[in-house]
């Protein structure tokens, strides 16, 4: 005979309780009794839960919709009323070609960049 025994020594007051019965069942049945509960509460929870992801994503996407060209150029009741075709040639007068590079002032003992 061993020294130490096993199995923890279980009172028979313990032995009809529905812990005592459950952990006897779960040692046969482990799926049935543990796994499938389990995989019930995380579908569940699934289900639960989609509706409230989908309100979330839906105030996200409110927040960074895209603009309009109308929102772009504040044309509205308060905005400032412009033509598209001028703003466009104005834009287009523009001499792109005939332009000058500017060196930027640093401050005392920034670097600029160069090695």
């Amino acid at each position: 005979m061993a020294v130490f025994q096993n199995r923890k020594f279980r009172s028979s007051a313990d032995a009809g309780t529905f812990a005592a019965r459950y952990r006897a069942m779960l040692a046969k049945r482990p799926f049935l009794l543990f796994g499938l509960p389990f995989l019930t509460v995380i579908i569940a929870g699934s289900f639960v839960l989609t509706p409230a992801t989908a309100i979330r994503y839906e105030r996200h996407d409110r927040r960074v919709r895209q603009m309009t060209r109308d929102e772009e150029l504040g044309i509205g009741k308060n905005g400032r009323k412009i033509d598209l075709r001028d703003e466009y040639y104005r834009l287009a007068a523009k001499d792109i070609d005939n332009w000058e590079q500017k060196r930027v002032e640093r401050l005392p003992g920034e670097s600029d960049g160069v090695l």
